[in-house]
């Protein structure tokens, strides 16, 4: 492979850091009763953390990644174990969600069934959502009404967990809870709250995936108008246009004490807005979200990403709100801009530019990356507290589990491999067109 100039690591070193950042995963894993493995959010922690946020249902993910990345059956092993650990603590959260209950946990257990043929994961899965559908009041399932921890989650995570029903009974309660504004609509993400949030992981672009995406499914043409409409409304709030797109993180600010007006991330920023403009793209195959994709990635580039600007601006490795969720944007644009599957030079501007920019991506992260004889982690920074420096992650949203996986497909990437990943997330749209392997 021939990469960018600016790019300053190789594909295998990219893919040690890879391989020793699942070291550490699993090195931080505990055992527990049964024979199975669970993790804490960080390995000081005495609390075993299940969910898909920051715990153990997300890191199977990971696992499933390295497998199919590798070819080495430990990995599935780990895998299976970890998926016993989940079933095992199905009954004792205290929480329904997408990324931080129940419906989150049910996903991957399904995918342990579908993937690894475990069919006592697949009956874990079912015992979930029953919990879950019991636990519904007739419109929510508590404070938070959204994509991370509330209704829109918990629809999109049980249609792709195999029960459409769930789905519609989560994401039906917007149709009569949809607030009219001047281009749209919108929802309060949380009771008891004045703040209108806008993007992806707490505002209105994370409901309007559970709405597209569960309305698609299932036929409800009412449920794909309605996402459509709280689409608009965050359109109309963009400041950065007509080549860029960058619309604040709520009107009025929510907690401005501590929350940025504007970000650049998956959960608050153009990065994710054009996760969903990407799912709208395929579900209407109008080009209009198309190029609003473009005009997110547009504002991302030029934004100072990956670089720390000043404190607080960018100080986050991880999936959820720093560089590995930045990369995953960047390889499903590489991935699906026409092309050879591998970088020659010769590909168009556009391929070349995501390319180039999830190389600086990886560079970043390779550099930042903490190295010992248990492998290898990265910390995320809190500019405010001292120390500054926080004990690494092991989860999806801030850790191993989230940058490992990213790293492992930029790797495939790299080589001509395969785009897609072994586990869907459920608000990242597969590419819609594979790299295909190169010969040989």
């Amino acid at each position: 492979m021939r990469a960018p100039e600016s790019m300053a690591v190789t594909v295998d070193e990219v893919e040690e850091a890879a391989t020793e950042g699942l070291r550490w995963l699993i090195g931080a894993a505990r055992d527990t009763p049964g024979g199975g493995l669970a993790w804490t959010t960080r390995p000081s922690d005495d609390e075993l953390n299940p969910m898909l946020y920051s715990g153990t249902a997300g890191n199977i993910p990971v696992l499933l990644e390295a497998w199919r990345h590798f070819g080495d059956d430990s990995y599935a092993d780990a895998a299976l174990r970890a998926g016993r650990g989940l079933a095992d603590a199905v009954d004792g959260i205290d929480g329904d969600s997408l990324y931080f209950g129940r419906t989150g946990m049910a996903l991957v257990l399904r995918t342990l069934h579908e993937e690894l043929g475990d069919p006592a994961a697949g009956a874990a899965a079912d015992h979930a959502l029953d919990l879950v559908r019991s636990r519904f009041d007739g419109t929510r399932w508590g404070e938070l009404f959204e994509l991370m921890g509330g209704n829109a989650g918990i629809g999109l995570g049980a249609l792709l967990a195999g029960d459409p029903e769930l789905a519609l009974l989560a994401v039906e309660p917007y149709l009569r809870t949809a607030e009219p504004t001047p281009a749209g609509v919108h929802w309060a993400h949380r009771t008891g709250v004045e703040a209108r949030l806008h993007h992806i992981s707490h505002g209105t672009l994370g409901i309007v995936v559970g709405l597209a995406r569960v309305g698609a499914a299932t036929g409800r043409a009412d449920l794909v108008e309605l996402a459509l409409a709280g689409a608009a409304d965050v359109v109309a709030r963009d400041e950065a246009g007509p080549e860029g797109f960058l619309v604040r993180h709520s009107t009025p600010q929510y907690r401005p004490d501590v929350v940025e007006r504007v970000s650049y991330g998956w959960c608050h920023g153009p990065a994710g807005d054009a996760q969903v403009f990407r799912l709208l793209r395929d579900l209407t195959a109008d080009p209009d979200w198309s190029a609003l994709a473009d005009r997110c990635w547009h504002t991302v580039t030029r934004s100072g990403v990956p670089e720390r600007l000043r404190p607080g601006f960018w100080d986050n490795n991880g999936r959820c709100c720093g560089t590995a969720g930045v990369l995953a944007l960047a390889c499903d644009r590489f991935a699906e801009e026409p092309g050879q599957g591998e970088w020659s030079g010769r590909t168009d501007q556009k391929r070349q530019e995501s390319y180039d920019f999830a190389g600086v991506l990886v560079a970043d992260l390779v550099a930042r990356a903490i190295r010992d004889g248990d492998g290898v982690r990265w910390s995320n920074v809190e500019h405010r507290a001292t120390p500054s420096d926080l004990e690494p992650c092991t989860g999806w949203a801030m850790g191993n589990a989230g940058i490992v996986r990213e790293l492992l497909r930029f790797v495939r990437l790299g080589r001509g491999g395969d785009a897609r990943y072994a586990f869907a997330w459920p608000d990242q749209p597969q590419v819609r067109v594979p790299v295909t392997p190169r010969n040989g």
